[in-house]
């Protein structure tokens, strides 16, 4: 799939601004973003729902939507699942399935036993019979997922189709999406705006902030090395400490943070005297048992902390701010003085300007 300049405008709104980018058959996709950053108007305008304003999409090098050609959905050979399972209520579960297979040209007979395997496929096979308001939650999203699978489509789009389930369920259901999804061999464009979720089954994700496409990468370079200050913050911040570059040492900026010093990778072109935020993600922050101040310490005090089953996570003031998911497997009284390690590989220096979020670096 390939999308070339896609732009797309609600009255004087810009919902997507230029967004380019190629996935390779069979990839998973998935578009991360907040709200109103254009993720489902992206997924919308690839299933021929809306009709980009500027730009082109192909399939498989066949134009599927550009300035002069729109063809509607059925004509796409794609099958999308949405977050309200959108299932006909008048029709069983095996009818809702069977359903995506009238296009097909197949017998009544074929069609059904298709249908069926489809249902044993997402473990309902004994549930065929069974209307809509007849199941649970959980039931009715896979039943969706049968229905769009059934008919093999070339290409899978996901709206954030867990948001409406728990937490338990949502995780046993997002390892059935991975499994029976890469199993079809079908592309998957897959939205959320749950970084974890979408950590967990992307090949690679395609971050959105307001309408542009501000990285495009695999998971873990887009946790490792995020491209810009807001990428950094949505995939996960224990908090950010502003301070000044001191100097710049074996690809690490020595950063001075109210009179302590820290070390951390940093994005952009900075050097000694850059004003910059270090932005710190949780998993770098532990308490030490050492209470010496080094640079890759602070002192803090606790001002909260929870119970995580596997130990305490502790919100700490440092100099400089606050950060939030400091680990240990004690529980320390709010109040409790203590040290605060921080590994420099999970801390990124951006600068500190105005236009901060939109800029783009390339982490060292």
């Amino acid at each position: 799939m390939e999308i070339r300049g896609a732009t797309k405008n609600y009255a004087r709104t810009k919902v997507l601004d230029d967004i380019a980018l190629d996935i390779a058959p069979g990839r998973f996709l998935v578009l991360l973003g907040p709200s109103g950053s254009g993720k489902t108007t992206l997924a919308r305008c690839l299933a021929g729902v809306e009709r980009l304003d500027g730009g082109s999409i192909r399939f498989s090098g066949r134009v599927v939507s550009d300035g002069k050609r729109h063809l509607p959905p059925e004509r796409r050979n794609l099958a999308m699942v949405f977050q309200d399972y959108a299932l006909w209520p008048h029709l069983t579960a095996l009818g809702n399935v069977g359903y995506a297979l009238r296009r097909r040209h197949l017998s009544t007979e074929a069609a059904r036993r298709r249908a069926q395997d489809a249902l044993e496929q997402v473990g309902l096979a004994l549930l065929g019979d069974r209307y809509p308001h007849q199941l649970s939650g959980g039931e009715q999203q896979r039943v969706a997922l049968a229905r769009a699978v059934v008919a093999r489509p070339g290409l899978l789009l996901f709206d954030e189709p867990l948001s409406n389930l728990d937490a338990d369920l949502r995780e046993r259901l997002r390892v059935q999406i991975a499994t029976i999804a890469r199993d079809s061999e079908a592309t998957v464009v897959y939205i959320t705006h749950d970084q974890s979720e979408a950590f967990a089954l992307a090949d690679e994700i395609a971050v959105l902030d307001r309408g542009h496409l501000v990285q495009l990468a695999p998971p873990e370079q887009v946790y490792q090395q995020p491209a810009t200050l807001f990428v950094a913050r949505f995939t996960g911040s224990a908090g950010e400490l502003p301070g000044r570059i001191h100097a710049i040492d074996g690809g690490f900026a020595v950063v001075s943070v109210e009179g302590h010093s820290l070390r951390a990778r940093y994005a952009g072109p900075l050097g000694a005297g850059s004003q910059v935020r270090v932005l710190v993600r949780p998993a770098a922050t532990r308490v030490l048992d050492d209470p010496r101040i080094t640079d890759a310490a602070l002192p803090g005090t606790v001002i909260d902390v929870a119970y995580r089953g596997r130990g305490y996570e502790h919100v700490v003031t440092c100099p400089g701010g606050t950060l939030a998911a400091v680990f240990d497997s004690r529980r320390w009284a709010r109040g409790s003085e203590l040290t605060v390690g921080i590994d420099p590989a999970g801390c990124v220096a951006y600068p500190d300007t105005v236009s901060e979020e939109a800029s783009v670096g390339r982490v060292e």
